[in-house]
């Protein structure tokens, strides 16, 4: 085709300032969007004109055997991060590239100069995280002055963003998109093991200030992690002019992809449509993967990614540029061919050309021609550069992970946790981080002398205070923590027969159908000593592993709702509330944890309890152990229950 056409032959289909691809209805079946007012603004500006009058007809060499015309390039700059995200790395973590093997910033503008002049009008910078490369500025400004080119734009997570954006812009950065997964500040410092959400957040007001339409922010959902905050994702779109894109959870090496944890995009489109029904389509780019969407008088949209179940390999455009310069034509293919080689024997720019085109022409119609991707065998994700979108991996695989028949409780926005998180190096030995789950309510709860103070907020818009929740800090699950100290009440005489056997010894479970629902409660405790080392570490902070206290409350909360899969013989309860706490004993180099749980039904709630307790001493102890092995779990025990026909029991 190449030899017939010449080398730059092709349909007669200009290139220019502004999207001329052939009129075509998106993968979504949408109508083609017509060129924005700022697609058309950029077309009357000098720089449109003249790309528009000095536009050629599409590379050939671009061209695969299905007709797709790529035109979009994605270079990876890096393989490293300043985060240490589980779902991006694999378990065993990853051997990066010596620097030497990685692209230099002359070799990127050679390679990015030779894929503009046959066509591309699109890059973007990917990583790793793009942002940590000392001279991605100059990058940027070098690739603005390529004639031809569009669209520069760039993938992060956003942590050096608003540090960078103003310069990042003079230099011609015109798109950004932001990876963020959560919007609850102690979910987000758990999946990456780094501080962080209030930078990311900074980052993306930074973006809409400096007048980027819009900001678009990735959020890659997966059940029993963060499908309960579709709806605050939504809301975020009111008042700011985002994209927020929703983005089905794909396989990648040693992300330990599970299909049970995808949630598909017509899943997600009809929970957001159940609050929003007035909910309307918009129409799309020729080429976009996005299917998007708008909650009418909502400053911004949302969109979703349907990677997987509806792709939209028909349409793609993208080619990707590894950080050492191989040249991969499909995300999920591992089929790979090193531009950096060939561009370092001394390669002329015909030969390299002839090489990229002989690697489109061999691209499947489809995810590498593979009928079943989550068998693929790939890189893993954080050194593909292809998507900087989160994914998540093997210990959220363990603590996210629930039967059919036990569901993720929501885990709620908390407005002090957003806008003002407690400062871990100020802890004292009575400050309490208390985690309260009830219903779709978050409250951090403190102890008197505590600086922080208590407000809260249902699982609803970013910023918006909920009178009702408030309410909440005196409610029951908060008298539950303090009957630990409670006088003993007066219990009945417990039963002459073990009730998790049956006649001939062998285990059994209780047949509690007979039983009456009522109220049930109970608080549970552990103490983790640590020694004086590992527990000023603690308190100040510094645990490599990331804060020691957040994660082991949400590894007891998590816990607590694992009881019937990890303790054979317990019934499968719905709880109503859940509360995991965490304080520091300074006397005693000590984590003390209490967990408390309600529930109204035919069986107690104390094995839910002693595992949150359990669990969250566990993890403790897992995540100072690299400073000390000379760590003691004790005093894990009932501290009090109430309801049941035995009635109410409180310890001394």
């Amino acid at each position: 085709a190449a030899a017939a056409w010449g080398r730059r032959g092709g349909p007669a289909l200009l290139r220019g300032a502004v999207g001329t691809a052939p009129v075509r209805a998106c993968s979504s079946g949408a109508p083609v969007r017509a060129p924005s007012a700022a697609a058309q603004e950029v077309q009357s500006s000098g720089r449109g004109r003249f790309l528009l009058e000095h536009a050629a007809p599409f590379s050939a060499f671009l061209t695969d055997s299905f007709g797709r015309q790529h035109s979009y390039l994605r270079i990876s700059l890096t393989e490293k991060c300043n985060l240490r995200c589980q779902y991006c790395m694999p378990e065993e973590g990853v051997q990066l590239t010596p620097k030497s093997e990685l692209l230099t910033a002359q070799e990127i503008i050679t390679l990015a100069r030779l894929f503009v002049k046959e066509g591309v009008d699109k890059i973007r910078l990917t990583g790793g995280e793009p942002l940590i490369r000392p001279d991605v500025v100059d990058i940027v400004g070098q690739l603005y002055k390529l004639e031809g080119l569009k669209t520069i734009a760039v993938t992060t997570n956003g942590i050096n963003l608003a540090r960078l954006l103003p310069r990042l812009k003079e230099a011609g950065l015109n798109a950004i998109n932001i990876s963020l997964d959560t919007l609850v500040p102690a979910k987000f410092e758990f999946i990456v093991r780094r501080k962080g959400f209030h930078k990311v957040m900074e980052g993306i007001h930074k973006a809409t200030e400096l007048g980027y339409r819009p900001v678009k922010v990735n959020c890659v959902v997966m059940r029993g992690f963060n499908e309960d905050e579709l709806l605050g994702f939504v809301d975020f779109t009111k008042d700011l002019p985002l994209d927020v894109r929703f983005i089905e959870y794909m396989p990648f090496d040693g992300n330990k992809w599970n299909f049970k944890k995808m949630v598909s995009y017509k899943e997600m489109l009809d929970t957001i449509k159940q609050r929003w029904p007035e909910l309307e389509k918009l129409p799309c780019e020729a080429s976009s993967t996005a299917k998007s969407y708008k909650v009418p008088h909502f400053q911004g949209q949302i969109s979703f990614i349907t990677s997987m179940s509806e792709h939209f390999c028909g349409s793609c455009n993208r080619l990707r540029i590894t950080a050492d310069g191989n040249l991969k034509v499909c995300l999920f293919g591992n089929s790979e061919v090193s531009l950096r080689d060939h561009l370092r024997s001394g390669a002329s720019e015909e030969e390299l050309v002839q090489i990229i085109g002989a690697a489109v022409s061999r691209k499947k119609k489809q995810h590498a021609g593979m009928f079943n991707i989550s068998q693929m065998k790939n890189r893993p994700m954080i050194l593909i550069g292809g998507l900087a979108f989160q994914f998540l991996g093997c210990v959220l695989m363990l603590l996210f992970s629930f039967s059919p028949e036990r569901t993720l409780m929501p885990f709620p926005l908390c407005q002090d946790a957003l806008q003002n998180p407690p400062n871990s190096k100020q802890r004292g030995r009575t400050f309490s981080r208390r985690l309260t789950l009830r219903a779709s309510c978050c409250v951090f709860q403190k102890e008197p002398n505590s600086p922080f103070d208590t407000k809260c907020l249902e699982a609803s818009p970013v910023g918006r205070v909920s009178g009702d929740c408030q309410s909440k800090e005196a409610s029951p699950g908060s008298e539950i923590c303090s009957r630990d100290s409670g006088s003993s009440a007066t219990v009945p005489r417990a039963s002459d027969n073990l009730t998790h056997t049956d006649e001939e010894g062998r285990a059994a479970m209780v047949d509690v159908g007979g039983k009456p629902d009522s109220r049930r409660s109970a608080v549970a405790g552990a103490v983790v000593r640590l020694g004086e080392k590992a527990f000023g570490m603690v308190r100040q902070n510094q645990v490599k592993k990331g804060d020691v206290l957040a994660v082991a409350q949400i590894a007891g909360i998590q816990g607590a709702k694992l009881t019937s899969q990890l303790i054979p013989l317990c019934h499968n309860i719905p709880l109503d509330h859940v509360e995991v706490s965490l304080s520091l004993d300074e006397a005693r180099y000590a984590v003390v944890i209490r967990s408390s749980c309600q529930t109204r039904g035919r069986t107690g709630v104390e094995m839910e309890a002693l595992t949150a307790a359990s669990l969250a001493a566990l993890t403790v102890y897992d995540m100072c152990k690299a400073v000390t092995h000379d760590i003691v779990i004790e005093e894990v025990k009932l501290l009090s229950k109430t309801g049941g026909q035995r009635g109410d029991f409180s310890r001394v």
